[in-house]
Parts: C-alpha cells; sequence; structure tokens
C-alpha cells in the first residue's frame, strides 16, 4: 500500500484494497464505505494480534511497516525472541539499538504502523482530503481502546478469571509489578500460577528471590478468585490452555542452530520443534527445556537470520 501510494497510484492503491477486501473481508462489500471499514478490520487484527504477543512475552524485534500483515497475522520471523525474565524494556535485536521494538512498545509501534496504513487509503475513504483525515484518524485514535479490549480478556484467562470486573487490569498489572526487577521468569511464573490455584504454591513462590510482592498480590487475587463458583481443576486446567509450559527458550534456539550450522546435526532442532509443537502441554521428559537459560549466560542477541 505505502508503495502504490507513494507513488501516487491511487488506482492501483484501490485495486490493491479491493483484492484484500475480496481475498479477507468480502462481508465489508456490504458497507457503506468498505475502505473505511477496512482500516477498522485492520486496526481490530493488529489489537489481536499484538496483544497475543504480549501475552506469552513474544518480542517481534523488527515491526517496519512491510512487516505488518493486512490479514493480522505475524510474519518476518527474523530477529524475533521471547522474553525470559519478565522486562518490559527487553530488546534482543541487535539493530534495535535504542529500544524502539521494545516489549513494551509494540502496542505503540502498532498503532503508529497503521497510522502510515491509514495514510495510503485517504484518497478512498473521503473526496475531500480534511474529511478523509478525520475518518482515519477517528479509527486510528480508537487503537488504545481496541488494544485494551483485547489484551485484559487474554490476562484473565491467564489468572483463571472466567468474569470481567473492572479492577481486573489492575489485578493483572499488580501480577506484572511484582515480577518487574526481580528477574522472575515470565513464562513459568504464569504456568506456576495455575499450581498456585490448586493450592501449591511453592513453585510459584520459588521464582522470587523475594516473594512479598507476590505474597502481597496473591491475597487479592484469591479474594477474586473466590468470587467465581469455579471449580479449582476446571480453573487450573483452563489455566494451563492459556500458559504455556515451554517457549522457543533463546539458548535452545541457538544450541539447535549451532548444531545444524556447524554440524549438519538436525536432532536438536528436530526435538525442538517436536516440544514447542505441543507448548502446553507438560511432557515432564522435557522439563529441562522449559527452564531459562543458566545464570552467567550474558544477554542474547538476536539477528534477522536467527
Amino acid at each position: 500500500f505505502q508503495f502504490f501510494a507513494a507513488r501516487a497510484e491511487q488506482a492501483k492503491v484501490q485495486r490493491l484494497a479491493d483484492y484484500i477486501i475480496d481475498r479477507h473481508y468480502p462481508e465489508l462489500k456490504e458497507q457503506a464505505n468498505p475502505y473505511l471499514g477496512l482500516l477498522e478490520r485492520v486496526c481490530d487484527k493488529q489489537a489481536a494480534l499484538v496483544a497475543s504477543w504480549m501475552h506469552v512475552g513474544f518480542i517481534h524485534g523488527v515491526m517496519n511497516t512491510d512487516n505488518v500483515a493486512i490479514s493480522g497475522e505475524t510474519i518476518d520471523y527474523g530477529p524475533c525472541a521471547f522474553m525470559d525474565h519478565y522486562d518490559p524494556a527487553t530488546v534482543f535485536s541487535s539493530i534495535d539499538t535504542y529500544g524502539r521494538y521494545a516489549y513494551a512498545n509494540q502496542p505503540k509501534i502498532a498503532q503508529w504502523n497503521l497510522a502510515r496504513f491509514a495514510e495510503t487509503l485517504l484518497s478512498l475513504l473521503h473526496t475531500d482530503r480534511n474529511r478523509a483525515i478525520a475518518r482515519a484518524s477517528e479509527v486510528v485514535d480508537n487503537f488504545p481502546q481496541r488494544y485494551e479490549h483485547h489484551w485484559p480478556n487474554g490476562m484473565r484467562a491467564k489468572l483463571g478469571l472466567f468474569t470481567e470486573e473492572e479492577a481486573d487490569l489492575n489485578l493483572a498489572t499488580g501480577f506484572l509489578t511484582a515480577m518487574e526487577g526481580k528477574k522472575v521468569d515470565y513464562t513459568l511464573a504464569f504456568r506456576y500460577l495455575a499450581h498456585a490455584a490448586l493450592g501449591d504454591e511453592e513453585p510459584l513462590r520459588a521464582l522470587f528471590s523475594d516473594p512479598s510482592a507476590y505474597v502481597l498480590w496473591s491475597q487479592y487475587w484469591r479474594t477474586r478468585l473466590a468470587r467465581e463458583p469455579t471449580v479449582p481443576l476446571e480453573r487450573a486446567q483452563a489455566m494451563r490452555r492459556a500458559n504455556p509450559a515451554f517457549i522457543p527458550r533463546n539458548h535452545r534456539v541457538e544450541e539447535a542452530l549451532t548444531a545444524a550450522v556447524e554440524r549438519d546435526d538436525y536432532a536438536s532442532f528436530d526435538r525442538l520443534l517436536n516440544i514447542l509443537s505441543h507448548p502446553f502441554y507438560d511432557q515432564p521428559e522435557f522439563a529441562a527445556f522449559a527452564e531459562p537459560a543458566p545464570d552467567g549466560q550474558g544477554r542474547y542477541r538476536t539477528f534477522c537470520g536467527t
């Protein structure tokens, strides 16, 4: 879209938009302005996608506009990686010197990218440019509200909540705050929260060098759980479906890459792929692959070829 718009080839922008609507969003043809509907749909798709990244600690690493899919799918798995210990400022990409695409920045970058997409559609939104800008701005400016719909819903699932309460957002951010700065593994913390829902808090407490912040937060969490009639076992099972046991741990990915590239040995890759094909199952025989990298391995860096 940006390529044609930059060349002022508006007929090709419209042709591409029509193709996208036909292929991905045919229901938009019934709208008074299907192109405005396209912008709205793409904004919502991106809000849902980025929220899902945030839920599992995924850091894309190269959120340039050419790496944003109109279909709402993740593309360009180059310098991407999953966060180990929770740190909103986490950056892995070697070319992201200033942390533009850091974990916490991803929603804002998505909105910026959508503004660039909206610019390409202006001629299709209204013949009057000022009115077209007003329409596009209204949609793009609403992105945070779209994101704040998807992110809390996913966090409720991770926390074992089946109903909605206004304070749930504070409960979710409170757990993240309890982890921040304490080198608590993000994936394991949420996975072990399912154990805590069944009364076994020791695995989760053990992740904290000082569990006092978690202990305080857990009191609010348990009070919130008590307001729902869900059977604890059912809750824990649902939480395990929302919180992966396995992610592509950076040191394990590096092991597989090194073996394949340097020794033409794909056994490590095949094993890792098999484990990650079932990320929500415990797979006790591969428990070591759920563990973070040993201390002292240093900061991991990814590259476009990773």
